[in-house]
């Protein structure tokens, strides 16, 4: 295969504040075959201005998307520019630690059963000080089937493979399901993660290989709310979707389990919100 191995796409939008960091996780890989896609997605603050001088360097691109269509348009965006075998997308606030592809590549070129591969995350804040290290993939490690990562994402309640900076995906599977649909808008990276590992294995990292910011406006009480009923909704249409794979059990016991978290997520917010500004 000629040209880069990994396509990495960064949706931007208004992170003017963040993404210059996020660019520089990127571009300092120990991993090398690599092409970078940057899409701003109309950005007000400044965010075009952070990014232009970037705009020169090999293998890197700078695209504008226009204003409108939310998260799916820009995520989509970028991931249809993608022209290497694996996709990673990171949000313009997150980070990568520096071996996270070298050591995600490694896996999925091992083994061709392998549709996903993803890590544990470390949590951040606004001036990305550790708040909670390795979050993510609960008592997983290595090989788990498929379906059986589905179920368990499910039974959770909650996105155990992380956000999209953790995670590496195949490029022909992302765009085999449809690339990334806002059906459930809080569940955009779930929504694919579970498509793609209807077409093989998931290997799981636990080591953090990546950086997740949150702030305030992720850990409001509605928006807690909001991510809970989505949730619900989510594996219910899953159960629908597989019924031999994901019982009535798994999304019931899902559903409870969705409705503490965003309880946790409340109080998270009240514990850290001065270190979310």
């Amino acid at each position: 295969m000629t040209g880069p191995r990994v396509s990495v796409v960064v949706p931007a939008y208004q992170s003017a504040r963040y993404v210059g960091q996020t660019v520089e996780s990127v571009l300092n890989q120990t991993y090398d075959n690599v092409e970078v896609i940057v899409a701003d997605h109309a950005s007000s603050d400044g965010t075009w201005e952070v990014l232009s001088p970037y705009a020169g360097r090999p293998n890197f691109r700078l695209l504008r998307t226009e204003a409108g269509g939310g998260a799916e348009r820009n995520w989509n965006r970028v991931t249809d520019e993608a022209s290497g075998k694996y996709l990673k997308l990171v949000c313009a606030d997150d980070l990568l630690y520096p071996t996270c592809l070298a050591e995600q590549v490694a896996v999925m070129e091992a083994d061709e059963n392998v549709a996903l591969a993803a890590a544990r995350r470390d949590l951040i804040d606004s001036a990305g000080r550790v708040l909670v290290r390795a979050r993510g993939l609960p008592k997983i490690a290595g090989n788990v089937d498929g379906l059986e990562a589905i179920r368990k994402t499910v039974r959770a309640g909650t996105n155990i493979f992380g956000e999209p900076a953790c995670v590496l995906l195949r490029t022909d599977l992302v765009r085999k399901v449809g690339g990334w649909s806002a059906v459930h808008p809080y569940l955009i990276d779930e929504d694919m993660y579970v498509k793609v590992l209807t077409y093989g294995d998931l290997y799981a990292t636990p080591d953090a290989l990546a950086a997740f910011r949150i702030s305030g406006t992720q850990w409001s009480v509605g928006l807690a709310r909001q991510q809970a009923r989505q949730a619900r909704a989510f594996h219910a249409d899953i159960r629908a979707a597989m019924p031999a794979g994901v019982s009535a059990l798994d999304v019931r016991i899902g559903s409870v389990r969705a409705a503490v978290i965003s309880v946790m997520r409340r109080a998270a917010y009240v514990a850290w919100r001065r270190r979310m500004r």
